[in-house]
């Protein structure tokens, strides 16, 4: 498996032409910048399905996957009103690999089921280029089958570190464990069809984002 491009040419080939829709994921490490990078697309025409939003719609108070988080991880995760603190349960996940693991198996399967009904919502109204913004497009199996093309947001590491201690209020060491704790971007990159380096001025991302929009709709 060495192309995520390759991987799925001829199923998602098929499935494009027949929905006239090009469904395209946008992953990238903590602090990256996906977001920021999702929205120029967005700018440029592109409908986002943001799959962090579903990941916090789902574990509201109530739901079945705040409950089998609870359950798993224990009501010290919540904040007062009954939320989900996120920073406790990432303080929790990003230290050991299977609970990282558990916590992903009760939200990414309800977060794919999510997306799908989403697409089909686009199809409807024949929507004809949806980027899915999401972390774990690589690491986790379920939405290959679903995506075309991979785009790439990159950063250096030092970049991450500042705006992870800027924007989550983490100290270095705090931001440093995040960082190392997910798949190196090197490993990401052999399955991009797209890299968006994110490290430096927004102006440069957003020249590269127009060159890649160029090659989406060619």
């Amino acid at each position: 498996m060495k192309n995520l491009r390759r991987l799925n040419l001829k199923e998602n080939h098929t499935r494009i032409k027949l929905h006239e829709m090009k469904v395209i994921g946008l992953t990238g490490n903590i602090a990256c910048g996906k977001t920021v990078v999702a929205r120029m697309f967005e700018e440029q025409g592109a409908r986002i399905i943001d799959a962090d939003r579903i990941a916090r719609l789902i574990v509201e108070p109530g739901e079945p996957a705040w409950k089998e988080i609870v359950e798993k991880f224990g009501h010290k995760i919540l904040n007062p009103d009954r939320t989900i603190n996120r920073k406790m349960l990432g303080d929790i996940v990003f230290k050991d690999k299977e609970r990282r693991e558990e916590l992903n198996n009760i939200t990414h399967p309800r977060i794919i089921e999510k997306i799908k009904l989403m697409l089909e919502v686009c199809r409807k109204k024949k929507v004809e280029v949806v980027i899915i913004e999401a972390a774990l497009i690589v690491e986790k199996g379920g939405m290959k089958p679903i995506i075309s093309d991979l785009i790439l947001v990159t950063a250096d590491e030092e970049a991450q570190i500042t705006r992870l201690i800027k924007r989550d209020g983490l100290t270095r060491e705090e931001a440093l464990t995040r960082i190392r704790s997910q798949m190196p971007i090197l490993e990401k990159a052999k399955y991009a069809t797209y890299i968006i380096d994110n490290s430096r001025t927004l102006e440069e991302t957003r020249m590269q984002v127009q060159e890649a929009w160029k090659k989406i709709n060619s």
